[in-house]
């Protein structure tokens, strides 16, 4: 049986230098646009709501495409920085990004109010009934609000993923009809073909970058090894492991702890791709995953039938062998958090030090615990389980240092469910774990929405 590929270890520098790069085009961009103001627009009534108004949209374009290449999957920039912290970089420039969109046709029509001499809402429809693709720009402004809007964490939670996925869908429509609003209209390109040129490089360079990584590339992968499933298998109490068969499997270069975005060709599911990690590394022609069945996706998941052909997207992820620091390690899982730790197991060094913990309400929900077990004892570690409620069975920094004295030293893994994770965090780093040697996989993010990672 042919082995699976090793994945490559990530590079730190890429994101250091994905950074510079965006700064210096955050740079000449607004900047072809600033050398556009004239000391006589400015000066001119309205002029300086009027070039506030052009700066905020610029630059609010600007870090609305750094939002989109944040997520656009771009193997190197994952592999580097981990899917994870991409998310919460993209979360932490949104705000910024949807304002200073905001503030674009807000301080534009004051300016152009002010210069005419009108009122604000006779100027704006001044704008809707005789400025070329205005309508459209502002059915692109209300998508993107309309994706901002869904965002927030408070109305995020009460929607269901599909509903989330497809609004945000969305906003690369919006962006499309800014892009022509931007082009068509904006002030700053009228005589200047080089802030034209700059810009539409800026904006044909993001969506190639969008239709390669997130359309072309999966399809490809896809085809390549063209899985399909084989069998479906209860391992506990609501969940499933999906062992899919495909061709060329050993050279899908993986490393346990990863995992793909999943679409299965199947009524109901086939438009929408989900994460869930690998239970194990690949056995080829064989890969498998396991899932829980929240939400409407992970419970249909159950009822696949064997020959579904399925799609893939990735590997993604940093939770690997690659970020300890150390060859001591311990591994600590709950639930259906159980799952990447058991292909991060087996993928670890055959010289390194495991200690390993399995955390559920009862014995029957350890998922994989003979496999865990039998590679636990493999490589001459130690099992801990910890089964029943949280009341009868504590699981604090006390019982960590009783259980494993030389925590300090070693590299802990933690994936769960993410009160647990975070309150197992802290009991590391209380206990003297540096920062850097806590690797946590959340999937609280996707949980929210209908789905789970793993």
């Amino acid at each position: 049986m042919p082995r699976h590929r090793p994945g490559p270890a990530p590079r730190p520098w890429v994101v250091d230098a994905c950074g510079v790069l965006a700064g210096l085009g955050f740079g000449i961009a607004v900047g072809t646009v600033v050398v556009g103001e004239s000391s006589g627009s400015l000066a001119a009534k309205g002029g300086l709501f009027t070039a506030a108004g052009r700066l905020a949209g610029f630059t609010g374009a600007y870090l609305m495409l750094i939002m989109v290449v944040l997520i656009a999957r771009l193997p190197w920039l994952e592999r580097a920085a981990g899917q994870d912290q991409l998310i919460r970089w993209h979360r932490k420039v949104a705000p910024w990004a949807v304002g200073l969109i905001v503030a674009h046709p807000v301080l534009i029509t004051l300016g152009y109010a002010q210069a005419a001499r009108t009122g604000v809402f006779f100027q704006l429809w001044v704008f809707i009934t005789t400025y070329p693709d205005l309508l459209a720009a502002m059915a692109g402004f209300g998508l993107i609000v309309m994706a901002a809007v869904t965002s927030i964490a408070m109305i995020r939670r009460r929607l269901r993923y599909e509903t989330w996925w497809v609004v945000h869908l969305y906003l690369y429509v919006g962006l499309a009809l800014a892009f022509a609003h931007q082009v068509v209209t904006g002030a700053a390109f009228v005589g200047h073909p080089l802030t034209r040129a700059v810009w539409i490089a800026i904006w044909a360079s993001t969506a190639g970058t969008v239709l390669i990584y997130r359309v072309a590339w999966p399809a490809a992968r896809s085809l390549r090894h063209r899985l399909r499933v084989v069998e479906i298998t209860e391992e506990a109490p609501g969940v499933v492991s999906v062992t899919c068969a495909g061709r060329r499997l050993d050279r899908l270069a993986i490393s346990g702890g990863q995992f793909f975005m999943w679409r299965f060709l199947a009524r109901d599911l086939w438009w929408q791709a989900h994460p869930y990690s690998l239970s194990a590394l690949p056995r080829p022609p064989y890969l498998r995953v396991t899932i829980k069945g929240l939400g409407d996706q992970g419970r249909a998941v159950s009822q696949l039938r064997p020959g579904t052909h399925v799609a893939i997207e990735g590997p993604y992820g940093t939770f690997t062998r690659h970020a300890r620091a150390s060859d001591r390690v311990v591994l600590i899982g709950a639930g259906v958090g159980i799952t990447p730790l058991r292909s991060l197991l087996e993928d670890l060094p055959a010289w390194a030090d495991v200690v390993v913990f399995v955390r559920a309400s009862r014995a029957e929900d350890l998922v994989h615990r003979a496999e865990i077990a039998a590679l636990t004892k493999q490589r001459g570690g130690r099992l801990h389980e910890l089964t029943g409620s949280r009341r009868e069975v504590r699981f604090d920094a006390h019982e960590l240092r009783r259980m494993v004295p030389d925590l300090a030293i070693r590299d802990v893994y933690i994936c769960g469910p993410d009160e647990f994770s975070a309150a197992v965090a802290a009991a590391a780093a209380q206990l003297g774990v540096p920062p850097a040697q806590i690797h946590t996989e959340t999937f609280a993010f996707l949980a929210r929405k209908g789905t789970t990672r793993p």
